[in-house]
Order: C-alpha cells, then sequence, then structure tokens
C-alpha cells in the first residue's frame, strides 16, 4: 500500500504535475475489492461469521466452512492416484501385516494366557498389544510375563522396523514417479487460469536475456526445454519451466497456446524452430511468433511457416561488432541505455484508435514537456507510405529506411503527420513514458 502511494507520488514529482493522492488510493481500493470479490475470499468471509455468537442467524454459515475444503480436493486426488498406482505392493504389505499380527497373537495367548502376573485375559487383548508393538509406539500397558511372549515381542519389534521401512519407501518411490507429473499439472492449471501469457521455446543464452526483459515488463512467461539443467535454471529464477519437445501439439495444447499471447521459438535448431511454427499456427491463427534463424538464409523460411517476425541473431551480432570498430563511443552509449538497470529506457508506442495524436504533426507535440525525445516513427508501408506520396521525402523526415513490413522514419520533421498504426519510438524515463501513454490514450495491451 504504501509502496504504491509512494511510486505515485515520485511519478508527479518527476513529470513536474501536483500530487494526487485520490489516484493512489483509487487503485488501492481497487485491487483490495478485486480481492475480496473472489470466490474463495468471500467463502472465508463466511466461515467466520459464525464467530459472533450473539447473533444466532450467522450461525448458519458454519457450513461454509465446509466449503474451504475445497482447496485440498486436487491434493487429496493427486494423494489418492499415487496410491493407487502401488496398490499391488501395498496390497502385499498389507496381507504380511495381517499374517504376523495374527502369528504374534496366536503365540501370545498361548504364551501369556495362563501364566500368573498376566495381562492378558482374551484374544481382543493379544490383537490390542501386537498392532502395538508391531507399530513399535509400545504403550506399556500390557507386557510379556514368559520368556517365551518376550521372544516374540522382540521379534515382532524387528519385524515392525521393517515393515514401516518397506512401507516408507513405497510411498516415497510412488510420489518421487509421480512428481514430475504433479509439478505438470501445477503449471497446465496456473496457465489455465492465467491466459494471455508468453510461451519460450530454448532456454540458451537468448532465450534467457529475452525471458528476463518479459518478467521485468511483468509477463508471465512459460519455457520449454529438452535439457534438464536450463529447466533447472529456469525454475531457480522463478520462471514456471517444463522439460519437453516444443513440437508436440499436445504440450502446446496443454499449455494454452490458444489463449497464449506469444510464441518465442528460440531453440538452437532451425528444423525444429520451422516445425514449432507451423504447429504454433495452426493451433492459434492469431497469436504471435517471432522465430530464431540460426542461419539468415532460413529467415524466409520461417516467415512462410507462419513466423510474425524471424530474427538471425548472429547475422546481427555481425553488424553490431561493425558498427562498434566504427563508432565505439556511440555504440556504448546506445547499448548502455538498453541494457542498463536505469530507469532511462526505450518505448515504442503504436496510435490505435482512439488516441489524440492521430491527424496531428510530429511537431505539435509537446515531447520537451513529458521530457522525452522522439526518435523516429515507422509506419504501415502500404498505408503510410501512400498517403505521403505528396510530400517530398526531405519534407517527411531527415533519413528514412525500408523495413521488412513497415517504414521507419529516422527524426522526423515537425511536419511529419502521425497517422492510425503509425509507431513512435521515443527515449525518456520510464515515469515519462507513463505519464505520456496516459495522457494520450496509448495502452500497451490494447
Amino acid at each position: 500500500m504504501h509502496s504504491s502511494v509512494i511510486e505515485h507520488f515520485e511519478q508527479a514529482e518527476f513529470v513536474d504535475q501536483p500530487f494526487r493522492p485520490g489516484k493512489a488510493l483509487k487503485e488501492i481500493v481497487f485491487k483490495k475489492w478485486e480481492y475480496m470479490t473472489q470466490p474463495m475470499a468471500i467463502i472465508h468471509l463466511l466461515a467466520i461469521l459464525p464467530t459472533y455468537r450473539p447473533i444466532r442467524l450467522f450461525r448458519i454459515f458454519l457450513i461454509f466452512r465446509l466449503f474451504k475444503l475445497l482447496r485440498y480436493t486436487n491434493s487429496l486426488k493427486q494423494f489418492t492416484n499415487v496410491l493407487t498406482e502401488k496398490r499391488f505392493e501395498l496390497f502385499t504389505l498389507g496381507i504380511f501385516i495381517s499374517f504376523v499380527i495374527f502369528a504374534a497373537t496366536a503365540a501370545i495367548y498361548i504364551f501369556e494366557v495362563d501364566a500368573k502376573k498376566t495381562q492378558i485375559h482374551t484374544l481382543y487383548d493379544d490383537f490390542y498389544w501386537s498392532v502395538v508393538t508391531l507399530s513399535t509406539v509400545g504403550y506399556g500397558d500390557i507386557t510379556p510375563q514368559t520368556s517365551q511372549g518376550r521372544a516374540v515381542a522382540m521379534m515382532l519389534i524387528v519385524v515392525g522396523i521393517g515393515v514401516i521401512a518397506f512401507f516408507t519407501s513405497i510411498i516415497v518411490s510412488a510420489f518421487t514417479e509421480k512428481l514430475p507429473e504433479i509439478n505438470k499439472q501445477r503449471v497446465f492449471n496456473e496457465l489455465e487460469h492465467h491466459p494471455q501469457h508468453s510461451i519460450l521455446c530454448g532456454y540458451g543464452r537468448l532465450g534467457q536475456n529475452v525471458a528476463e526483459h518479459l518478467k521485468n515488463d511483468n509477463e508471465r512467461v512459460m519455457m520449454i526445454d529438452n535439457n534438464d539443467d536450463q529447466i533447472a535454471l529456469a525454475k531457480q529464477r522463478g520462471f514456471l519451466a517444463l522439460r519437453g519437445d516444443a513440437e508436440s501439439n499436445e504440450l502446446l495444447e496443454s499449455l494454452n497456446i490458444k489463449q497464449a499471447k506469444r510464441i518465442l521459438c528460440l531453440t538452437d535448431n532451425d528444423v525444429s524452430n520451422v516445425y514449432i511454427t507451423l504447429s504454433s499456427r495452426q493451433l492459434n491463427p492469431d497469436i504471435e511468433i517471432i522465430a530464431k534463424a540460426n542461419s539468415a538464409q532460413n529467415k524466409i523460411k520461417l516467415t512462410r511457416a507462419g513466423a510474425n517476425h524471424a530474427i538471425a541473431p548472429y547475422e546481427t551480432a555481425g553488424l553490431i561488432a561493425a558498427q562498434y570498430a566504427g563508432q565505439p563511443v556511440a555504440f556504448e552509449a546506445f547499448f548502455g541505455l538498453l541494457t542498463d538497470d536505469d530507469p532511462i529506457t526505450v518505448d515504442a508506442m503504436r496510435l490505435h484508435e482512439g488516441s489524440d495524436l492521430i491527424g496531428q504533426q510530429s511537431g505539435a507535440i509537446d515531447f520537451d514537456a513529458h521530457k522525452l525525445i522522439l526518435f523516429g516513427v515507422a509506419t504501415e508501408t502500404e498505408h503510410n507510405i501512400d498517403s505521403l506520396d505528396s510530400l517530398h521525402n526531405s519534407d517527411i523526415s531527415q533519413a528514412s529506411y525500408q523495413m521488412e513490413k513497415a517504414h521507419f522514419h529516422f527524426n522526423p520533421v515537425s511536419s511529419f503527420p502521425l497517422l492510425k498504426n503509425d509507431v513512435l519510438i521515443v527515449f525518456g524515463h520510464k515515469y515519462s513514458i507513463a505519464k505520456f501513454r496516459e495522457n494520450h490514450g496509448l495502452f500497451k495491451n490494447r
């Protein structure tokens, strides 16, 4: 609660606007209300109402305490499934225990029933003593009085230790075998209840960097990799991760790909990336697919397979190395801006329908007041460039570059017209960017 108020205060101070505590409090109240209206929260409330005993009407809500047991139903079901898979071993152990108890009951009755100061008078006393001794509890309320009875007790204790060890090994081995499946089911349930996630196939060096950036943007990321070490590393860093083959349609469907936001094919095998792209496009025609081409000539194959974006990291690394060799100072400054943890960052803002920036010229927007720098504008070639035919390139921007599916205008002049679906590339503080988005209806999730 306090952190939310402080964050709003710092944001208002940075953008030179008066701090309005009402907005921060409204956000806090909304989050609290969102929790309070959840079904389990309502059940918790109704379960504690009977503590007000003077009000007899509230006693009827005692029944809602039973609903709190619903949270354990899945766990109980999984536990039952584990025991069911070991039913043969448990059945065999049960027969052995029954035989040992029967033999011990009969033997101790024969040796102890007529002994002096005996505490055993009926077969039920024998049975009770055998069970207590076999379990190694040994209350001591009934003790053998004869040498033969004590010998039976010692053997029964040794057998009891073995039975407990054997039973424990059965349960441990059952859960060890079932644990991967239980973890998978937990991941599947979480993705089913929290859609709009990103699926990342291949947690190598590139995948690790991409995952960290998505995590910083508060996006839910699901990892798939065939390497146990990579999966362990992903889990250690707090990601949802499963060992598996991302080419499997069944696995992708289990990961709720139909409601996923995007899938990133970042394995080190171009054939796998193409196959994952084909499967993903078939399962979800609207999903955004970003694929890695380990060989530059395979970019076109990934695009034809259905990838929205195909990247060749090694080709990009070569271009960066060449740029660094020619302009090391400029490159280090730009690279540091993109990779440092400093709140100064780069953001791309698409002009969706409803934004008040559509139809304006770039010079009419006061970026200085928001403490932002406009780096450039990306336009759709099939839409915006046609509408700019009447203008000369020198009137549009100082430099323009043809992209794969767009046209990028670097440092556009003040007369540059902004149209629907244009993308503004800006530099600035994260607070300035957030305020600019809010003021002009530029929301990331739209």
